[in-house]
């Protein structure tokens, strides 16, 4: 799953795709570099803290409208064989989104915004990724400590697939989150932790790709926080997360990264398959 973010402010790509035209050469490019998902998104979810001060603004649902729709009617014509996921929270954005070409909703509240989103989406026959964070888009904290973070996220999981299904979704991915409101920690934890959330019944995807936590986990002690790798020099420890998170069952990876990427889970699955005599 390649990111698009359409976006003058998202931590690692905010105010390059804005415009359609660009938008498009890079679907195309990450299209050609394998991704078989694109992320289309128009808000972003920066949290506030330490590292991103106040964090991202809320917008209104015409704002984000008006940023993603171009840019999802263009890939679904010219890209028809690319699947689009679309980033948002907003029942009423869903459905523009569906209605525009979209094949997915990928909701990074799990329906805590807007338990409407869930019967747009059921309403189409589409999927729906719950993701877990906490607080809400446009006040989302920076982190917030779990005495376990697995069972913690799972059990919230847990809910909004209770939800989503009362609502009439059958076709659910779940998201740990990473960086939504957790620690450093409890975001790697949660890697190790996927096969606690396969136990739900649905297909795991994982985003760490370019995140804080990254560049946290790769400092050396003591490093000041502004020699810190910046979002784009942090794919190596990327890989990383997303190594386990795939040994341990995750079946989609959401990243900027995506050739990069395409290429270290080829070799992952290689060398697993090598180690267990399989052809």
């Amino acid at each position: 799953m390649g990111v698009l973010n359409v976006t003058p402010d998202s931590f690692s790509d905010g105010g390059l795709y804005i415009d359609p035209d660009r938008a498009l050469a890079r679907a195309r490019e990450m299209t050609a570099e394998g991704a078989v998902i694109l992320d289309i998104g128009g808000a972003s979810s920066r949290p506030k803290g330490a590292t991103y001060g106040e964090g991202a603004a809320l917008i209104s649902a015409e704002e984000e409208c008006r940023r993603i729709l171009p840019v999802i009617e263009r890939v679904a014509r010219e890209l028809p064989k690319v699947w689009i996921s679309v980033d948002t929270f907003r029942s009423d954005v869903a459905e523009a989104a569906l209605q525009a070409g979209a094949h997915m909703i990928n909701d990074i509240t799990a329906l805590r915004f807007d338990r409407a989103l869930a019967r747009v989406v059921a309403s189409h026959g589409v999927p729906l990724a719950l993701m877990h964070s906490d607080g809400m888009p446009g006040e989302m904290p920076h982190m917030v400590d779990s005495a376990n973070i697995v069972a913690e996220v799972t059990a919230d999981l847990s809910r909004a697939v209770s939800v989503a299904q009362e609502e009439g979704c059958e076709q659910l991915v779940l998201d740990p989150g990473f960086g939504f409101g957790k620690t450093t920690t409890g975001n790697l934890a949660l890697m190790s932790g996927v096969g606690t959330l396969l136990s739900l019944g649905y297909p795991v995807l994982i985003g760490v790709s370019r995140k804080s936590s990254i560049a946290q986990a790769a400092a050396e002690e003591g490093m000041p926080k502004d020699q810190l790798p910046p979002p784009s020099d942090r794919l190596a420890g990327s890989l990383a997360a997303t190594g386990i998170a795939v040994q341990h069952g995750a079946s989609i990876v959401r990243t900027h990264d995506v050739a990069a990427t395409r290429q270290f889970l080829n070799v992952l699955e290689a060398t697993i398959r090598a180690g267990s005599g399989q052809n």
